[in-house]
């Protein structure tokens, strides 16, 4: 079994990064073959370049090993070092209609906040089909927002295929439905475009001041409070084991507690959990030049997996003379 993922390099991760797809990956490793890049390509659609990005690829590639990535049971690379992703995002444009891409969420919702349309943008779908289908993963685990990107990488290969045979493995998505949206301080998706991230690494201070704004119900501190509901419970309830979850109800339907409460609770789960892997980015933000060679020795093997694809791409495509 074969497993697929990639994460922009936008910055610092934050909880829902982390519940949605990272933890996902992590897992996967000790059972099945797993794939992950640093998606530097897709970044620049949103304007990143330059020093800003180079340092952004770093920062989350630095992130992921921190988190549980394993060089030696994963392949980890960054995008732009297996450059047969774009030969293919070239020959996978011939296969895309125009309406597929126009029906596209993530374009509808970039430029309605103001990003700029430009091709990259709206042909971001026809790359990540590129990205995956390259590959030939089994699963592509996905938050509910990324289905529609595999629902089109699916739909590309298909027509390819019955133009040119089964050379292109038909992928499936996976998504942990009970973390598939992770809450933010607000209650709606955590995203950096609405600004209600919890944020994994940095000051400890700084992460409780983030906590002490999430959106809580007013309540009295002596009357029992709702907890279904809650943003911070339902934030918590990712951290913690069946027993805890359980006390962590009962003081809530107890009474006697504020929200405030529950908050401090929380900043402290969250603090505890990530505790060893703020050790290891420690580790490696001393030893960059470990990080590097982690992702050349990464991006070796997905090149020899990407070399073999393309060859039978170039030779079904006439491209191979």
């Amino acid at each position: 079994m074969r497993l697929l993922t990639g994460i922009q390099p936008s910055g610092d991760l934050h909880i829902g990064n982390y519940f949605g797809s990272i933890k996902q990956m992590v897992e996967a490793q000790k059972s099945s073959e797993t794939f992950a890049f640093v998606a530097n390509y897709h970044a620049m659609s949103s304007g990143n370049g330059g020093e800003k990005l180079a340092n952004l690829t770093m920062q989350t590639a630095t992130d992921f090993l921190a988190l549980g990535i394993d060089p030696e049971k994963s392949t980890f690379w960054v995008q732009s070092d297996v450059k047969e992703v774009l030969e293919l995002y070239w020959v996978l444009s011939g296969f895309t209609p125009m309406g597929l891409l126009e029906r596209a969420h993530s374009y509808k919702d970039k430029t309605a906040k103001g990003i700029a349309a430009n091709h990259s943008l709206f042909s971001y779908p026809v790359l990540m089909a590129a990205d995956i289908l390259l590959f030939s993963p089994d699963i592509v685990p996905v938050g509910k927002d990324q289905i529609q990107h595999v629902e089109i990488a699916r739909d590309i290969a298909i027509k390819f295929n019955n133009e040119y045979g089964d050379i292109l493995k038909i992928p499936e998505f996976k998504i942990q439905e009970e973390v598939a949206t992770v809450p933010g301080t607000d209650g709606q998706k955590m995203s950096k475009s609405y600004g209600n991230t919890v944020n994994i690494f940095g000051e400890e201070k700084k992460q409780l001041k983030t906590i002490k704004k999430i959106v809580t119900e007013n309540v009295a501190m002596e009357d029992p409070k709702e907890f279904l509901n809650c943003n911070v419970y339902n934030m918590a309830k990712l951290f913690l084991n069946e027993d805890e979850l359980l006390a962590l109800q009962n003081r809530y339907t107890s009474g006697g507690e504020g929200h405030g409460h529950f908050k401090l609770y929380l900043a402290e789960v969250i603090w505890d959990y990530f505790s060893e892997f703020r050790a290891k980015r420690e580790h490696y933000m001393a030893n960059q030049g470990e990080v590097r060679e982690i992702l050349s020795l990464g991006a070796k093997k997905a090149s020899a997996v990407s070399a073999s694809m393309i060859e039978k791409i170039r030779t079904a495509t006439g491209i191979r003379y």
